[in-house]
């Protein structure tokens, strides 16, 4: 394989179209400003390597990202590639990966608005992950020790499996279909609207008005903290430890939980 080290490249399409190599510490950045060095790449190793560019790694196939940094600058980094394995990387910057297929991301920081979008079958684990938009539109997500910050994370999710994992978000999982959670926390405000099929395993839930207009909603010994209005319009069945602040209108199923300290049923 015809390797690459130590350089500095600035130019468009530097390293453009090549297969079986490996790019090791070389530094992405320079006067020239060129996109897409290593656009189109395949059977590709990547080490110890820093990214200022934009556009850096579009269509890459068969690639090997190991201990690999994407700055602030390098937009869009990581959009229809394929089979990757990223180890050990530090992704930050907007969009930082984005239709992808069969991606795995281990031991990874990750701080992107925008995050994963409409990604198909990626496995992310003992990880950092920031975002506003985080896994728009994705689908089959396997999540294990993932610890999360940002707004809007899941949204129109399509197949999710979540497992140890923290969730600190406010609108997270509206529209998701097919999410399964385990053993996991999740904080926020108008968690799972109008989901399907979303079930959660002796998980800790906390925060304002969940579940409403929810279809096929499953709760097993989960904890709900500060819980109010929870399951508006929602198809719900739920065992809960301890107590729920308020149960507002569900629509159909059975809860049963230690205690509900208000039911509201008002029409």
């Amino acid at each position: 394989m015809q390797v690459f080290e130590d350089l500095t490249l600035d130019f468009e399409r530097a390293l453009y179209g090549l297969s079986r190599i490996v790019v090791k510490n070389c530094t992405f950045e320079g006067e020239a400003d060129g996109e897409s060095p290593l656009k189109e790449c395949r059977e590709i190793s990547v080490v110890g390597c820093t990214f200022s560019l934009r556009y850096p790694m579009w269509h890459m196939e068969d690639g090997l990202l190991q201990g690999c940094v994407t700055t602030a600058d390098s937009r869009a980094p990581l959009w229809y590639g394929k089979r990757l394995t990223l180890q050990g990387c530090s992704l930050n910057g907007v969009k930082a990966i984005r239709e992808c297929y069969g991606v795995s991301l281990d031991a990874c920081g990750i701080a992107s608005d925008e995050f994963g979008w409409k990604t198909q079958h990626m496995t992310i684990n003992d990880s950092l992950v920031g975002g506003e938009y985080a896994f728009f539109e994705a689908s089959h997500l396997t999540l294990n020790n993932v610890e999360f910050e940002g707004k809007y994370a899941l949204q129109y999710v399509d197949g999710a499996e979540i497992d140890f994992s923290t969730f600190r978000t406010k609108d997270a999982l509206w529209h998701a279909k097919n999410v399964t959670i385990r053993d996991s926390i999740i904080e926020g405000e108008y968690l799972g609207w109008y989901s399907e099929n979303l079930t959660l395993e002796h998980c800790v839930i906390v925060g304002h008005q969940p579940f409403a207009y929810c279809k096929n909603l499953t709760l097993i010994d989960c904890r709900m903290e500060g819980c109010d209005l929870a399951f508006e319009r929602s198809e719900v069945n739920a065992t809960i430890r301890g107590s729920v602040t308020s149960v507002k209108n569900p629509l159909c199923g059975r809860i049963v939980a230690d205690a509900i300290e208000e039911i509201i049923l008002d029409g």
